[in-house]
């Protein structure tokens, strides 16, 4: 990343293409940018600064009166926003009054004749100079680091829409996740559809035999394993996103609608037969075969990957790495913990062997399950994020819905909701309801002693502190996994090492 700015020009013929500018830098900015427009009167300062502010607004009818006379004029949106005029400002010390600073620590800065604003505007402003040219305008943006590389990127994905035929197209933020993804909402020629922003993963940090997270715990760092998994699902009768266009090395795909109705109620909590539709889904998912190589593409062959020890050790160690030194202030664990621990992973996924093995789609729980209404069956479930499909034990999704991250299941739920799919494989004999259950048991505590660990990172690292509220809870779906007997040894280490269950 390099702090010497660059200039992008962009041809506007219209005053459409002005407003369409707009909307793209609406998904460009981020708190702590400052947007400094520049331009004689009537170069479209105030027209692009609209579109802007309507379209973080999601709402074409919003009212943005110029603030020509009142200087600032402030919008409490997704990001909220202070639309600066500073061309009656009679000195730049005034900013302060006006109270800039900050406006620009908690949300985004447009400004209007930045040039009266001087030196008490930040250095790192992104400056857009707008000038006429024949019938239409030229915008010329300035900008650097990672400024710069995101007003590019939704650039890059304005000129994938415009090949796909959807030039016209209006754009809206739709969602991130705790991944690098992003989504937003296509609006063209009448239907709405979903883009995943899916920028290329840089590698990390070595931390497993010179290799970086990713690509030890097998996660899928491009666009191919989404579509090779989401053709597959949808040939066998399941309901994924049809894959309209994809741009595999910029990582940008176009992809179908499947709507916004989940199988949470308007308070948040769980509706029961959605769960148990999701739950027959997936037993419906187990009990068929399922390729291994996949052609995808024109040569493509995407390989699910298995969910092996090495990948089910570098999960867990999240709970030495990030979350038990959280819960001791800061204090490291010992050697002596960590290889204890770790030994103990290591019998309980020995005992893994000869579980059932099958697809996995590894978060098949409420954000990623779509209720379907108007279909029938197993039609009912859409699936929106299975990119980290592998190759394992069955009974690591039903721990993923029946202990759902998100929200809390009861006991009773979470009991009809194991018995609704055990009945429905016991239709086959060879299925051994003994083996799952202390499968299911096994991963269930594999998975959340994974999610108390990325709880913290996401907190500590990425600055997301928002997922901690889920904490209470993964540690409660952890106590009820460690009764089994099993999970006798894991128990006893929790004990010694002081993570107490006590209130939860």
């Amino acid at each position: 990343m390099t702090s010497e700015k660059i200039t992008i020009t962009v041809d506007l013929k219209d005053a459409a293409a002005t407003d369409q500018l707009g909307e793209d830098l609406a998904l460009a900015l981020r708190v702590g940018d400052c947007l400094a427009l520049s331009g004689d009167l009537g170069a479209g300062k105030s027209s692009l600064a609209r579109a802007l502010i309507r379209a973080m607004a999601e709402d074409e009818a919003l009212e943005v009166p110029s603030p020509t006379f009142t200087l600032i004029q402030s919008y409490d949106l997704r990001i909220p926003i202070a639309h600066f005029d500073l061309y009656r400002l009679s000195d730049a010390s005034e900013l302060d009054e006006l109270g800039f600073d900050e406006a620009l620590q908690n949300g985004i800065c447009v400004v209007e004749w930045p040039e009266m604003g001087g030196d008490a505007l930040p250095a790192d402003r992104i400056i857009l100079r707008l000038e006429h040219q024949g019938s239409g305008r030229r915008a010329a943006i300035e900008a650097a680091g990672r400024q710069l590389e995101r007003i590019q990127r939704v650039f890059s994905i304005r000129s994938f829409l415009t090949k796909a035929g959807y030039s016209e197209a209006n754009r809206r933020f739709l969602t991130g996740d705790a991944s690098l993804r992003a989504y937003e909402a296509i609006y063209a020629k009448g239907q709405r559809m979903i883009l995943m922003d899916w920028p290329p993963l840089k590698d990390g940090p070595a931390v497993l035999d010179g290799k970086p997270y990713p690509k030890v715990a097998h996660l899928a760092e491009n666009a191919y394993p989404f579509v090779a998994i989401a053709t597959e699902l949808r040939a066998r009768g399941f309901t994924a996103p049809a894959i309209y266009n994809v741009d595999y090395e910029k990582g940008i795909l176009l992809v179908e609608d499947l709507g916004g109705n989940g199988v949470l109620d308007e308070n948040g909590m769980p509706i029961e037969e959605r769960y148990r539709a999701g739950i027959a889904c997936l037993a419906h998912l187990h009990a068929l075969p399922f390729p291994r190589d996949i052609t995808t593409g024109e040569t493509h062959i995407h390989h699910i990957p298995d969910f092996d020890r090495t990948a089910m050790k570098m999960e867990v160690r999240l709970l030495v790495d990030w979350y038990l030194p959280w819960l001791r202030n800061g204090a490291p664990v010992t050697d002596d913990e960590r290889n204890a621990y770790l030994d103990i992973w290591d019998r309980l996924i020995d005992r893994l062997e000869t579980a059932e093995k099958n697809l996995l789609l590894r978060d098949y729980h409420s954000p990623n399950i779509l209720w379907q209404d108007h279909r029938q069956g197993i039609g009912r479930i859409g699936l929106i994020d299975f990119q980290d499909a592998m190759i394992g034990p069955t009974s690591y999704d039903v721990a993923s819905l029946v202990q759902d991250a998100r929200v809390t299941i009861d006991r009773r739920l979470s009991q009809v909701l194991m018995q609704d799919y055990l009945t429905l494989r016991r239709a086959n004999a060879s299925f051994d309801e003994a083996a799952f259950m202390e499968s299911w048991s096994i991963m269930a505590a594999q998975r959340n002693c994974k999610l108390v660990g990325i709880w913290v990172r996401l907190t500590q690292r990425d600055g997301k502190s928002g997922y901690l509220r889920h904490m209470p809870r993964t540690l409660a779906y952890l106590k009820d996994t460690l009764n089994h007997p099993a999970l006798a040894p894991l128990r006893n280490w929790c004990i010694q090492v002081g993570i107490e269950f006590n209130d939860v």
